[in-house]
């Protein structure tokens, strides 16, 4: 998709960096256009083939809010291997474990970000895990024994991308005991399925708060913005000055935030250009009172929300279209793309989905557990529901 927009309309912006990014990561912020950018990943893929690694093998990736997190991953693809997303939270005990469940033979990260130092933990986890052959790092001051990613950039040549994705693999609840593999086909089928309900289109910007660290971040900022032919802007370390500027930017604009901030944007002004809030949840969580309402004063004009039922699917709801809690309670609420993505609840209010957007298997021992589109996947969670309406949503 980035390749296809590239030659389409080389000039159209893609990628933008927060302003701020010099003082929490040492690099400057770039404004990326889609042909600029596949050029970029084009280099980084080809000097990843130079690494002894079979295709579809598992790449991880630190995530941060900026453009080489986004152009690492599309270059993990482009290379035929398979993003692995890894928390920058995480510690080293953490990594050495989700790397070593996933069977991760390469990571790609950044020297600093936010005041952590990425490359230098991911040389211990090396230490710790031999099974991890390759590590590369953004600059500034990479360590020694990382390769420089800016350095392969620089002196490497393009070219072509894999034919097709691989795949991705994120993590449950952010355990790294738990990693999920995605095939190709169902990421996609989950981007489809939330873009026809978030409405983003070609030009139009996504600024989003979220990182690309689970498959919420993910569908939500990366994916929806290739897909559509958008432009994606992410918010780094928050400030809320930094946050009111980028916002404030003339042109249409999707934000995308975390579900506990719908009081603090309800509170606000929305400005002129906001075309839509995606209030993206992370459960276990409770169904309050809805405080953003579509096309009343000072809202934009259309309100989303996306619940993340771990890293098995992605659930989006416009407003407009109704109650979320009241859909929720329904035995079989009525999906708007079943064969995508439909979803049920049992009696005891456990929820389960099936369809190709639904379509994800843990790893065991690294290897994908098989699962097929048309069957019942059942997911930890169930609702909690009170006079025809779902309250909550708790994990069983």
């Amino acid at each position: 998709m980035l390749a296809a927009t590239a030659h389409a309309d080389p000039g159209r912006v893609a990628f933008v960096d927060p302003k701020d990014k010099a003082g929490w990561s040492g690099r400057g912020p770039i404004t990326w256009t889609y042909g600029a950018a596949a050029e970029i990943v084009a280099r980084l893929a080809n000097g990843m083939r130079q690494w002894r690694l079979a295709p579809a093998s598992r790449v991880g990736l630190i995530a941060a809010a900026g453009s080489e997190t986004l152009l690492s991953y599309l270059a993990i693809e482009a290379a035929g291997h398979i993003p692995c997303l890894l928390p920058l939270a995480w510690d080293e005990d953490a990594l050495v474990s989700g790397i070593q469940a996933a069977g991760i033979q390469a990571v790609l990260t950044q020297s600093r970000v936010a005041g952590k130092l990425p490359a230098e933990c991911l040389r211990q986890v090396a230490v710790r895990y031999f099974g991890l052959r390759y590590l590369a790092a953004f600059g500034p001051d990479v360590p020694d024994g990382v390769i420089s990613l800016d350095g392969m950039v620089l002196d490497g040549r393009g070219g072509p991308f894999a034919p097709e994705s691989a795949g991705l693999v994120t993590f449950a609840a952010a355990d790294p005991a738990q990693p999920v593999y995605r095939p190709a086909d169902a990421l996609i089928a989950t981007i489809a399925v939330h873009l026809a309900t978030a409405r983003v289109a070609p030009r139009e910007r996504i600024l989003t708060l979220l990182a690309p660290v689970d498959l919420r971040g993910l569908v939500t900022g990366l994916g929806a913005a290739l897909v559509a032919g958008a432009g994606l802007e992410m918010v780094g370390p928050f400030d809320a000055g930094r946050f009111a500027e980028a916002l404030g930017r003339p042109g249409p604009t999707h934000l995308v935030a975390p579900a506990a901030l719908e009081r603090n944007l309800a509170a606000s002004r929305s400005p002129n250009g906001l075309e839509s809030i995606v209030l993206a949840h992370r459960l276990p969580t409770r169904l309050h009172a809805r405080l953003l309402a579509p096309a009343s004063v000072h809202a934009p004009r259309r309100v989303v929300d996306v619940l993340a039922f771990d890293e098995t699917a992605l659930l989006t709801a416009s407003r407009a279209d109704g109650d979320l809690a009241h859909f929720l309670a329904d035995a079989h609420p009525l999906a708007p793309f079943p064969a995508l993505l439909d979803i049920a609840r049992d009696e005891e209010g456990r929820f389960a989905f099936r369809g190709r957007a639904s379509r994800a298997s843990p790893l065991q021992r690294g290897i994908p557990q098989g699962k097929t589109a048309d069957l019942w996947n059942a997911v930890p969670f169930a609702a909690k529901i009170f006079a025809g309406r779902a309250t909550e949503i708790v994990r069983c």
